[in-house]
């Protein structure tokens, strides 16, 4: 049989933390090996029990979701961690931030028990959830903060087809959306998605979409 996933909850407010680790302890895919109730403590007990997969408050003391989210799972961690960020629509700038110290995605904290369930294992797959609407809706809003001086660069090393699907991923689109507009298969599609991420170097769409933003790749 297949080992449970391992998960960390941190949350500062207890009866959220409760919540959350009474419905994932109820599934016989997963196992909650900690909670915490700030970033410092998710940082140091994660080291310790090593998780597969932190769920992470973005506003917490003595040290912010997002600070933990860098120190777990951000560049240069030798030991990288996945982290799936819980917070609220009037939190998208700290969200941003969040995916860019490399969380794997997020969800609303009122969110139903499913989606909850299907974020962790999605993550923990190694997938990043991001719907498309929403990357529409947290990117573009601050996309004009986050892109630099125009022009591409000229050490993308990409084709030509490779960048136009990179541009579809930033702009939101999913899959099915992206082989629909280019006339292709999903199949492709996702061929063209893994070499992408191989190429550049980056773990899932979540930081292809940053990447895109921040090299001035979509207009």
């Amino acid at each position: 049989m297949t080992a449970p996933v391992r998960v960390l909850v941190c949350d500062d407010q207890a009866l959220i933390r409760t919540g959350f680790a009474t419905i994932i302890d109820a599934q016989p895919d997963l196992e909650v090996v900690g909670e915490c109730g700030d970033g410092r403590a998710a940082v140091d007990l994660a080291r310790r029990v090593s998780p597969d997969i932190v769920v992470m408050d973005v506003r917490m003391p003595v040290l912010d979701g997002i600070e933990a989210t860098r120190l777990l799972a951000g560049a240069g961690v030798a030991d990288p961690v996945k982290v799936l960020v819980v917070t609220t629509f009037n939190l998208d700038e700290y969200v941003y931030e969040a995916l860019r110290a490399g969380a794997s995605g997020f969800l609303l904290k009122d969110a139903p028990p499913a989606q909850l369930l299907h974020g962790i294992r999605t993550v923990a797959a190694g997938a990043a959830l991001l719907a498309p609407e929403v990357t529409r809706q947290l990117v573009g809003r601050y996309a004009a903060r986050i892109r630099p001086a125009p022009g591409t660069p000229d050490d993308v090393a990409l084709t030509p087809r490779e960048l136009e699907v990179l541009r579809l991923i930033a702009d939101g689109l999913s899959n099915s959306e992206i082989a629909a507009a280019l006339v292709i298969s999903q199949e492709t599609v996702k061929t063209y998605v893994s070499r992408i991420l191989t190429k550049l170097d980056l773990r899932d769409r979540v930081q292809a979409v940053v990447y895109a933003y921040r090299r001035g790749l979509v207009t």
